[in-house]
């Protein structure tokens, strides 16, 4: 999975007056949870836009005052007028301990049921997957061209290699569905 870089500055004081004074200078509060202590600290805005706003998945590589930890991003808040980034999570994550994380789900092919009509219905865009962090995968890779009208692609049928879906495994993921007027003819032609 590829990593991005992400450099922070420690955070002298906590609380609301200093956070909203790092946001008028463009930056954004963080925490970094998971390891022996917790890391306050503030990155620029400009640092996010690789990480959250796009359907990939990726790893940080962060450097809070040239101390470097390896994590993963594990939540974001925006303002909900502004939808400005208000607040970001960071996870700490070691080599040796299991993670979970959202995975982009990867469509590949045409299905035949499109190709007679119907319409392709994603149901999930990501899955949740359990899996050291060398295991995890940048997207997960769904062949769909043998998909047909009225067919599904489920969770249990994803073959993973090592990693763990934690989905329920009944829950589909790519559907063909079958258009109003397809559904006439066929009613017709029986």
């Amino acid at each position: 999975m590829k990593s991005i870089e992400i450099v922070g500055f420690k955070r002298a004081n906590l609380g609301k007056t200093t956070a909203k004074a790092a946001r008028e200078n463009s930056n954004v509060p963080c925490v970094l949870y998971g390891g022996k202590e917790q890391h306050h600290f503030e990155v620029p805005m400009s640092l996010f836009k690789d990480l959250v706003y796009t359907p990939k998945a990726h790893l940080v590589d962060l450097n809070i005052e040239g101390t470097k930890f390896s994590a993963m991003l594990q939540d974001v808040q925006f303002h909900p007028v502004s939808e400005m980034l208000m607040h970001a999570d960071f996870m700490q994550i070691f080599e040796d301990k299991e993670v979970k994380m959202d995975v982009p789900v990867k469509l590949v092919g045409t299905p035949e049921g499109v190709s007679k009509g119907g319409k392709l219905v994603q149901k999930l865009r990501k899955l949740k997957i359990k899996a050291l962090p060398k295991d995890l995968p940048d997207f997960i890779e769904l062949d769909v061209t043998a998909l047909d009208l009225g067919k599904t692609y489920k969770v249990s049928q994803i073959k993973p290699a090592n990693f763990v879906i934690l989905n329920v495994l009944s829950v589909p993921v790519v559907t063909i569905d079958i258009p109003r007027a397809l559904k006439g003819k066929q009613a017709e032609a029986s």
